[in-house]
């Protein structure tokens, strides 16, 4: 491939303007406007803005292309924790594509990235896929929201999941922005041959999904849930404040099935995440209650409820009960959230935000696969409920290794109460999508407010409710054992992206560190 040839560098406000019409563009593809198509355009354009070489002023173009996305994309946090920590989480995680921005100027600065157009493609994608990986994993476990990939549920691209999980599919949308950054910049210069090339195989990029094969059969028999969304007395963060109403709610859900179904016809009733703040192991009332409910629809119920060890401290935890016995297995979440249901470094952060004294106990974080063993006697065996509660469904491994432990179907317990009539719900349901898709399972989402549904296990929603309000939700869905190429996969195709990241970037720092070295060697000669 010839030398690149030399062009001139864009005005430093255009270069602020694309990033900003690139953030705003990423920004609609996500839930509630969920325009997918313009996340590649989105990128595009931030690989347009990107074109000046120096490293501090394409970091700067990165945080501003990041505030442009992530304000809006989580103004969810402004309504549940306020101003201050909702524009903290935005301009922290603005910060990593600041870091993108950078890394992005080093690579290509690399002898061979400079000189070939299509090594550039492979390192922008191999970049973007370990950045979004480096800020789904640190610090505090990392917070994966906003991904490229959670853009892409009603897209063909959402397919290239079941191949390579979300890493795959962010790949895939920053692949065909780069193409059609590389086809606008060759439109530019009338290299009309290298425009048709690129807008070709951006346009292969966003409809292969459509020749994956993604099989919605059962093949371990069905399971005949129902799911109850009982509704809160008041959104925001006292939406629990009346415990038992919240309680009775559910109760009250899980008698309305009645009206669907007879009694002992479901296999299975699904509660959500806090569906009820009263442990019923601990208060006797509660625990009747709750049995009660299971009696009359004869099915054992797995109940999101909360957990005070004497220790101190408090689970997030899921119980499985039969009627007449109780509790018989439980799920305890394993990746509370930081600053929402525990908080580090409680005294440096107070100064910020007065809500941190809203978590009055930390949520402690449990141990143990989300796998909760079903008997069913209908089937006559074991049946394998995976089990990830809300913000876990955002995390790779969590309902991976739910599926790799033996899980049949996924169920996602969330309690969206907390923020109110934002995209929040929507976005969660858009990651519970991906993860059938990717995981080849069928998938409740289960919300106390909603937005609650059933997902076949190729995305597709079969049901689905509105934002507070009551519902239930029967089905009978397809349990599947087999395992996805991205099941089996793992991490490693995330492992293999950082891994060439940092090559690619130690190797462009040290190409144009011994360029300059050459340069002023010739100077003193």
């Amino acid at each position: 491939m010839p030398f690149r040839e030399p062009t001139r560098e864009p005005a430093r406000w255009s270069s602020l303007a694309l990033a900003v019409a690139g953030g705003a563009l990423t920004w609609a593809s996500f839930p509630d406007l969920g325009w997918w198509g313009a996340a590649a355009p989105g990128v595009g354009l931030l690989v347009l803005a990107l074109r000046r070489d120096s490293a501090r002023w394409n970091a700067l173009i990165g945080l501003v292309w990041g505030l442009t996305f992530f304000l809006p994309h989580i103004t969810w946090a402004d309504y549940a924790v306020g101003r201050v920590p909702w524009f903290a989480l935005a301009a922290f995680e603005a910060g990593y594509v600041a870091l993108f921005g950078a890394a992005w100027t080093w690579a290509r600065r690399g002898n061979a990235v400079w000189r070939n157009r299509w090594l550039q493609v492979i390192v922008f994608v191999v970049l973007w896929v370990a950045m979004e990986e480096l800020r789904s994993a640190w610090p505090f476990g990392g917070f994966p929201w906003g991904r490229l990939a959670f853009s892409q549920a009603d897209s063909p691209v959402s397919a290239l999941a079941w191949l390579g999980g979300a890493p795959l599919v962010s790949a895939a949308v920053a692949l065909a922005g780069i193409l059609l950054a590389q086809a606008w910049t060759a439109a530019r210069r009338l290299v009309v041959p290298r425009v048709f090339v690129r807008l070709a195989l951006a346009g292969a990029v966003l409809v292969a999904g459509l020749f994956v094969p993604l099989d919605t059969r059962a093949e371990a028999g069905t399971l005949a849930v129902g799911a109850v969304q009982g509704n809160v007395p008041n959104a925001g963060l006292d939406a629990f404040a009346q415990a038992r109403v919240v309680l009775g709610n559910h109760v009250a859900g899980t008698l309305a099935l009645l009206d669907q179904v007879e009694p002992g016809q479901l296999d299975l009733v699904l509660w959500p995440e806090n569906g009820t703040d009263v442990d019923p192991q601990a208060d006797g009332a509660a625990a009747d209650e709750i049995d009660a409910a299971a009696r009359a629809v004869q099915a054992p119920m797995l109940v999101g409820t909360v957990q005070y060890p004497p220790s101190g401290g408090r689970y997030n935890t899921a119980v499985l009960w039969l009627p007449g016995q109780g509790v018989v297995a439980q799920y305890s979440k394993q990746h509370p959230a930081p600053f929402a249901e525990y908080i580090p470094l409680r005294s440096l952060v107070r100064p910020f935000s007065s809500a941190v004294d809203l978590v009055t106990q930390d949520m402690i974080a449990g141990t143990k696969v989300g796998l909760v063993p079903l008997e069913s006697a209908r089937l006559g065996r074991t049946v394998g409920i995976g089990d990830v509660i809300c913000f876990e469904v955002a995390y790779d491994a969590l309902p991976r290794a739910a599926v790799l432990a033996g899980a049949e179907l996924l169920v996602v317990q969330t309690n969206n109460a907390s923020f109110g009539f934002t995209a929040e719900s929507t976005q969660q349901l858009a990651m519970s999508r991906l993860r059938a898709i990717e995981l080849g399972r069928a998938t409740v989402q289960i919300s106390t407010v909603g937005v609650s549904a059933i997902i076949e296990p190729n995305g597709a929603v079969s049901h689905q409710t509105a934002l507070f309000t009551s519902g239930q939700l029967v089905a009978t869905l397809p349990l599947r054992h087999s395992l996805t190429p991205a099941a089996r996969l793992g991490d490693w195709p995330a492992w293999i992206a950082d891994a060439l990241a940092l090559c690619v970037v130690v190797t462009g720092m040290a190409g144009a560190l011994r360029i300059r070295r050459e340069n002023r060697t010739e100077g003193v000669s």
